[in-house]
């Protein structure tokens, strides 16, 4: 930090297992991937390189080396995994992490229809290879879980060897976990809470409302995914009680 405040909320420090900090690149070009690292690399925890848009993303491989030579993980987002499960090409998306040499990825089952013990044997398989971060919760609005299925999700693919699950809410903000206006549903979360430990989960938070809402719940060392390159910064100080949104929840005015 550039200068000293008394009594600021402690953050864990990189390299860490909780309060981590899921960023969503949605397309940066190496230029920019690099600017991003320059501003907010000291914040960051792991990079998702959303949906499918690495198959389309030019100098992937430069990309992907800017980022590890920062010490950032980088994984490809969980949509292309499904692109590759619904073509019968599991064997070619295990070739595809070794040939980007990818030690993380990401499991999910938010776009097609994968029986769950199946979607558990897939997260076996590939955390003998990388380590899996799973996703539970569907993309589809209509679809909408029980607490009590959201948990018995969560804790089989924690079993079958996720190093984290992630609360599904895409990049905006509006399915999952959240209602469509983007409001959280405060019941589920509460439920998840009563079963699984808070610093297994990454709950996406794309919006400000989100990421405050969770701040306030879990503290400043909740995992928080879907964050914009844009937001990294405005969400640090917001975990340190240097927003207005925060100011008053980490000290006494």
């Amino acid at each position: 930090m550039n200068y000293h405040l008394n009594d600021l909320p402690e953050r864990v420090y990189k390299p860490r297992n909780n309060g981590l900090t899921m960023v969503m690149d949605k397309g940066l070009s190496c230029r920019q991937a690099e600017d991003f690292i320059e501003v907010a690399g000291p914040h960051s925890d792991i990079i998702k390189l959303g949906w499918a848009t690495s198959f389309v993303t030019p100098k992937l491989e430069e990309k992907l080396q800017i980022y590890r030579e920062a010490n950032l993980p980088v994984y490809f987002g969980g949509t292309l995994f499904e692109a590759f499960i619904v073509r019968n090409q599991f064997d070619d998306y295990r070739r595809i992490l070794d040939q980007y040499k990818m030690e993380h990825c990401e499991v999910s089952d938010g776009s097609i229809t994968i029986e769950h013990d199946i979607k558990c044997e897939y997260i076996r398989k590939l955390s003998e290879q990388v380590t899996v971060i799973s996703e539970v919760g569907s993309k589809d609005v209509q679809k909408i879980f029980a607490p009590y299925k959201w948990i018995k999700l969560m804790n089989a693919e924690i079993e079958a060897g996720s190093w984290k699950v992630i609360a599904e809410a895409r990049e905006s903000g509006n399915v999952g976990i959240y209602r469509d206006s983007g409001e959280v549903r405060q019941g589920l979360v509460d439920e998840i809470l009563t079963q699984i430990p808070q610093e297994t989960i990454i709950w996406e938070a794309p919006q400000k409302a989100q990421q405050v809402w969770f701040i306030k719940l879990l503290g400043a060392n909740v995992n928080l995914g879907n964050i914009a390159p844009a937001d990294m910064i405005p969400l640090e100080t917001l975990r340190l009680g240097l927003r207005s949104d925060t100011f008053d929840h980490f000290i006494n005015l």
